[in-house]
């Protein structure tokens, strides 16, 4: 198993763990240089999905080995915007999805987690 860095964390948690073939990358959330991006839900899921690619990256991986996300909406009236937002990254063959609507750790309109698939 090994850890994946990318940036800094100020949480107890790896951004993304390699275990085998697969690779496990934590909840991302819209933010860059510990800051919020966006205040709509589109912009947010934009700068999510860039925040895991950039994970992906450092484990020789691609949005193209996506083979699962979980996402949370804070409010579900906002999953058509996010669903258009996320088409963006995966126009054909998107992997499979869970998407909730729930109360996140911080003032977020959305949160992805995802697990890529990559032999070594």
């Amino acid at each position: 198993m090994t850890k994946i860095c990318y940036g800094t964390s100020h949480v107890p948690l790896s951004p993304a763990v390699r275990a085998g073939d697969y690779v496990y990358v934590s909840g991302q959330v819209p933010v860059e240089d510990g800051k919020i991006v966006g205040d709509d839900v589109g912009t947010q899921t934009r700068k999510v999905l860039e925040n895991i690619g950039k994970v992906l990256e450092t484990a020789g991986c691609e949005m193209s080995d996506i083979i699962k996300t979980t996402v949370w909406l804070k409010h579900a009236e906002d999953f058509k915007e996010f669903n258009a937002a996320y088409a963006e990254s995966f126009p054909s063959d998107p992997p499979a999805r869970s998407t909730a609507e729930s109360r996140l750790m911080i003032d977020i309109r959305v949160e992805i987690e995802a697990i890529a698939y990559k032999p070594l």
